[in-house]
Parts: structure tokens; sequence; C-alpha cells
């Protein structure tokens, strides 16, 4: 639609199943881009992906035209058989069942980015879980610790 116009940033985190750090440098080399790509091919704007060995961490610009849970399926399910398909030791891999998505305001941006790409640094002092349950807090959600990081 031609007169449509909208500003859906969203900062996305999921993590492997029980958080089992498998994703090594060499992986995420190639899976950062490759989640980019399919969120391209979707037509949502990939502005920043990154992580750890457990967990991935998301910016998209989203369009009008997809839900966010339908996002989050296309790239788990995607980069799921991909890993399985290129990396033959990972055929058990998956990722977890849930994930988190958080809005962005545009003056957020470049904060969120740095965020995202200094996740090995940031994790040398904080857990992810800790981290997790801290966004889930700024946000004001509500949620059963136990079930927050299935």
């Amino acid at each position: 639609m031609p007169n449509t116009f909208s500003s859906l940033n969203v900062h996305c985190i999921f993590a492997t199943k029980e958080r089992t750090p498998v994703l090594n440098p060499e992986l995420r080399e190639r899976l950062w881009p490759f989640l980019g790509g399919i969120a391209k091919q979707n037509g949502i704007k990939p502005r920043c992906v990154g992580g750890v060995a457990d967990h991935v961490h998301l910016l998209l610009s989203m369009p009008t035209t997809l839900p966010v849970a339908k996002a989050i399926q296309l790239i788990k399910c995607g980069s799921s058989a991909w890993i399985h398909e290129s990396f033959q030791q990972l055929c058990n891999f998956s990722w977890q069942e849930g994930y988190g998505a958080f809005s962005v305001s545009i003056s957020q941006l470049p904060e969120t980015i740095a965020y995202i790409q200094n996740q090995e640094e940031h994790h040398r002092i904080r857990t992810f879980r800790e981290e997790y349950l801290a966004i889930l807090k700024r946000h004001e959600l509500d949620f059963e610790e136990k079930y927050a990081l299935d």
C-alpha cells in the first residue's frame, strides 16, 4: 500500500533449547547473516543481529503486513533447518519454544544496536537469565519466573 507508513522496531530475543551453549563463534559468523537473510526474504528489515553461545538478539523493523509471532516462527524454523543441514553434529539442535519481543522507539535504535553488538562483553558480567529477567521487568511485563526462560 503506497500510502501506509509505519515505524515498528522490535528487539527479539530467543535462546537455544535449554540454553545449551552450542552457537560457537564459527556457527555464529554464518548464522547471523542467515537470520538477516530470512528476515529480508519476508519483508523485514534486519537492523542488527547478534548474541552469544546460548541466545540470539535481533533488532527488526517490521512491515505492517506481518505479525511478530509469524516473523519469529519463520526465522526460527528456517534457521533451525539450515543448522541441521549445515552442521551435521547439531542434528538435534532446536530453539527454545518461546521468545521475547520488545518495542524500540526510533530514538533508542543506536543504543539497542550497540547493546546487541556488544553481547560478548555484556555477558562477561551478566548471565542470560539475569539479562532476560531485567528486560522483562524494565518493560513492566507480568510473568512467572519459572516460565520466563523456557
